[in-house]
């Protein structure tokens, strides 16, 4: 995968759909209550929030994970900043992250926070969040990451769509950039998916998924 310029089409004006994956950014139904209960819920979040809380994700999108973690974080009331980590290949334009995020009134006070700093792409100072983009191919630059996270947001687009993003050597690399005790959360039940991340050393638990969406997978590093 290359390190491109996101190519989107727009499904009703509103729900950003992307041209190299032929999958949404977001769930159709309400993308933000998903956010809330697979990355947030799925990942024991907010309760285990704590000084220094690293997040990870596959996947930065619109930044609307990121949006729901930094509300939920000073919502918490907690001190210092939360970090935050991404992978991302293809970079969202921030114009046409404007627009999306406008479909998310509960955030727009974190979106014009994050808007009025955000360049595109690399780190951004956001006072009560650190935030840091990585561009490329996540199966490149995650291995050469020095951090551990708390909780990894796995939101790569579909399994049958970018495999890529989902493949066992990558689930290895999550797990060997996950602090003890720290946990993993995604969308999908696939099965691979699941299998690689028990192999690579997560305890796996398929659990009710958000909307029609049967199931998710939620997994903590033993």
């Amino acid at each position: 995968m290359a390190d491109q310029q996101a190519r989107l089409s727009w499904r009703d004006g509103t729900v950003p759909v992307s041209d190299q994956f032929d999958d949404p950014y977001f769930s159709i139904q309400d993308g933000l209550a998903e956010t809330e209960h697979v990355f947030l819920a799925g990942n024991g979040l907010p309760a285990r929030f704590a000084p220094g809380f690293q997040i990870a994700e596959l996947g930065f999108g619109t930044g609307l994970n990121m949006l729901a973690a930094w509300r939920a974080w000073e919502a918490a009331g907690q001190a210092g900043p939360l970090q935050f980590t991404s992978f991302e290949a293809f970079p969202v334009a921030p114009a046409d992250m404007a627009k999306a995020l406008e479909a998310f009134p509960a955030v727009a006070p974190w979106a014009e926070r994050f808007l009025e700093k955000w360049q595109g792409t690399g780190s951004c100072d956001l006072g009560s969040l650190q935030l840091e983009v990585i561009t490329g191919d996540a199966r490149v630059s995650l291995p050469e990451w020095t951090g551990q996270a708390d909780a990894w947001f796995l939101d790569g687009f579909s399994p049958a769509k970018n495999p890529e993003l989902w493949e066992e050597a990558l689930m290895g690399e999550v797990a060997a950039h996950t602090a003890p005790g720290g946990s993993a959360a995604t969308y999908t039940a696939a099965g691979f998916v699941r299998r690689g991340l028990e192999a690579a050393g997560f305890e796996v638990t398929r659990i009710p998924g958000y909307g029609r969406k049967r199931h998710m997978t939620k997994a903590v590093k033993a």
